[in-house]
């Protein structure tokens, strides 16, 4: 073993870490009595400490205020939405008008499809990748459906062309100059969730747009974990949600984008009465008009108390900085592979790919040996309070959050691995 993979290595990465002090700003889950290794920030984020008083104070403008806190609460609930533009904006490489925090992921999904997928009998496929995460399965195929189109003939599913299961640009490319002239949507992954390869929005804009399709983006697994640029990217739409890496809580409130070349667009949409234009909203006219921007696309009032927690959660992502964020990221995934390989080579494969700009902070594991040995693992560290999770068929996930995560969480994740593997020998 070499010194570079020593626990007073880690230690020192830790120590030299710039980041190290935003640890303390989240509740870590405790094992016993010690904290637990967690590594699940791709599926939930951790709580951060700020967000019980930002809840407290929504409650007790409620208590003290009644509608009244509307206009005159701490945090006035009528703009609230507005309050986390500008940082949501900066998170995602976004205009401020071209991003709206509302509804769940597979609404926002669904509400920017009726407007950008519009099929014809000569242009009516979606491209998806194969092993799409189910609810965006769903989501096309109803809308499919919805349409009147058959499934089997209009929802094309890319298969993984390259080793470990993931998706080539080339690839891409080829099914775009193949059957484009078919495609009226293409709905792709910034990051996959069951392999962690990430994609080049900018480039599958360009090879979309060029056979004039439609192009949108679930960036469920990317938003908060990679310095995304939507509006330089060209996309038409793109939705996440704000649970896993922005920390927002269970069931946390959404977020859309719509590139401002469509601000104004008369594309059909499901309209509600708080996408309609501020200046004229409370008027109560019976004529729907919208609101320029991705602020046109929502339908209700926004939920306070969902929104409280990702204001707190973007603040903290202002004052780390998504570079910062991603150049420890890019450090401790590396760190994470590197130790996999020098230490557990023949135990662990890593699926997702090696190159940096391929990937965010997750990786996606396959126990050798088959499923039972990987669950078998999976449970080890669980009882052990090393938590990452489990996807079907065979993968366990690890995503060291370069918001709380410390290199030594990742020594301490591949020596328990070791354990396992002694125990099992």
């Amino acid at each position: 073993m070499t010194t570079l993979f020593s626990a007073e290595h880690a230690h020192q990465l830790d120590a030299s870490d710039p980041l190290r002090g935003f640890r303390d700003e989240f509740q870590l889950p405790r094992h016993g009595d010690a904290d637990q290794l967690y590594f699940c920030g791709n599926s939930l984020g951790l709580q951060p400490k700020a967000v019980r008083a930002a809840l407290l104070d929504e409650l007790d403008d409620w208590a003290r205020l009644g509608v009244e806190a509307h206009f005159h609460g701490k945090h006035p609930w009528m703009p609230y939405h507005a309050f986390v533009r500008e940082t949501l904006a900066a998170c995602v490489g976004a205009q401020p008008s071209e991003v709206v925090a509302m509804n769940s992921l597979s609404v926002n999904l669904h509400l920017l499809m009726v407007s950008f997928y519009q099929p014809t009998s000569e242009r009516h496929a979606i491209l998806i990748e194969a092993g799409a995460f189910p609810s965006d399965r769903y989501a096309v195929e109803s809308q499919v459906r919805f349409h009147g189109f058959d499934p089997v003939t209009s929802l094309i599913e890319l298969e993984a062309d390259e080793a470990n299961g993931t998706i080539s640009m080339q690839a891409i490319e080829r099914v775009l100059a193949e059957r484009g002239q078919t495609i009226a949507l293409v709905l792709w992954p910034g990051v996959q969730y069951r392999s962690g390869q990430a994609f080049d929005l900018k480039e599958i804009t360009r090879l979309a747009h060029a056979q004039d399709c439609a192009v949108g983006f679930d960036l469920a697994h990317a938003a908060g974990n990679l310095p995304l640029q939507l509006h330089d990217s060209g996309a038409d739409f793109a939705a996440w949600c704000s649970y896993k890496y922005l920390n927002s809580g269970p069931g946390a409130i959404a977020g859309a984008f719509v590139h401002e070349r469509h601000a104004c667009s008369d594309r059909p949409r499901f309209a509600g009465w708080w996408g309609h234009d501020q200046a004229t909203r409370f008027k109560m006219g019976s004529e729907f008009v919208p609101t320029p921007g991705a602020d046109g696309w929502q339908l209700s009032n926004p939920p306070i108390l969902a929104l409280a927690p990702l204001r707190v959660s973007l603040e903290i992502f202002q004052r780390a900085g998504m570079a910062a964020l991603r150049d420890k990221s890019e450090k401790i995934t590396g760190y994470l592979e590197a130790l996999i390989r020098e230490r557990l080579d023949g135990t662990l494969d890593v699926v997702t790919p090696a190159e940096p700009e391929r990937r965010g902070c997750q990786l996606s594991l396959r126990v050798v040996g088959g499923r039972e040995r990987g669950r078998g693992l999976f449970q080890f560290l669980a009882n052990a309070g090393i938590i990452g999770d489990w996807r079907e068929p065979d993968v366990i996930r690890i995503s060291p959050a370069p918001l709380y995560n410390r290199y030594s969480d990742v020594l301490g994740f591949i020596q328990t691995v070791e354990q396992w593997r002694m125990a099992q020998s």
